[in-house]
């Protein structure tokens, strides 16, 4: 099967596995990169897929909490250079689009695209690049609940934090944490069962693919496996890592201790996703795989 040149860069940057590798499991999985990549996991060869997230646009996140309507929004518009996405009429337009999304009550990024439209046209003529409005979000804090968010690296990475109880101190600082550790979730109970099921699948064969567990008994392996998932996921969850602030605690006993909980948690990180255009790429690609 013929694999397509595009797929092996996305493949390569989500794995960090070499070139022939990804040819390869491309090859046997019928060009499924979300395959491909499970299965370059349970071959040893790509240990975890933590390169997906890499930065690769550029752009800014902002954050506008609004102390009458106490509603926060968390907004990421991207652009083609860094020297723009530092320029004080692109953090202008940013600023003034977390401010819109919360105004004209926006539910999809259609609608704040349309909201913002004579902002984006005007930018665009001053600052002479394309320009996108990516992605939005609005939390509405319940019942006493209070967001917190912290801003790192200028707008490169953004963090909106809800308390079931207010806590400027604590709020900060799980925030600052959120952003650093970059979980995916706040508990174990909200990984979804086919996540879990799929990582299952995906030790088990990298147990029978390891040597060193060729004569441990079936018991033992199922022990394995069940470690080493927990590790996996463990790694992704908020209550599970060791608290920024205070290193020999986990999070969840810092929140414990008090007295208050995490409802929700939103992380953007500019590019993430998005993979920037590597000129020499096929040509590399061609040396390699031919």
């Amino acid at each position: 099967m013929a694999v397509n040149v595009e797929l092996i860069k996305v493949l390569r940057d989500r794995s960090g596995a070499g070139i022939m590798d990804c040819k390869n499991a491309l090859a046997a999985c019928d060009n499924d990169v979300d395959k491909a990549s499970d299965w370059l996991r349970e071959k040893g060869i790509a240990k975890q897929a933590k390169k997906a997230d890499r930065i690769a646009a550029e752009g800014l996140v902002l954050i506008h909490n609004c102390e009458k309507c106490r509603k926060a929004s968390i907004v990421e518009i991207n652009c083609e250079t860094d020297f723009v996405s530092k320029s004080d009429p692109f953090r202008e337009l940013v600023d003034t689009c977390t401010k819109a999304v919360i105004k004209n009550e926006c539910k999809t990024v259609e609608d704040a695209v349309e909201a913002t439209k004579a902002l984006f046209t005007d930018a665009t003529v001053k600052l002479g690049e394309k320009l996108s409005f990516r992605r939005f979000e609005v939390v509405e804090p319940k019942d006493g609940a209070k967001a917190y968010s912290y801003i790192h690296m200028g707008g490169k990475i953004g963090v909106i934090v809800v308390l079931e109880k207010e806590d400027a101190e604590l709020g900060k600082g799980l925030a600052m944490h959120i952003a650093a550790n970059n979980p995916k979730f706040v508990h174990f109970t909200d990984i979804p069962a086919a996540d879990i099921e799929n990582e299952k699948k995906v030790q088990i064969e990298a147990c029978k693919n390891d040597p060193k567990l060729a004569n441990k008994p079936e018991a033992a392996l199922k022990n394995i496996v069940e470690g080493k998932v927990n590790k996996f996921f463990s790694e992704s969850v908020l209550d599970e890592q060791a608290y920024l602030l205070e290193p020999d605690k986990k999070v969840a006993q810092a929140l414990k201790e008090k007295g208050n909980s995490v409802v929700k948690f939103v992380r953007y990180q500019v590019g993430e996703g998005i993979e920037k255009r590597q000129e020499n790429f096929a040509e590399e690609v061609a040396k390699q795989a031919n």
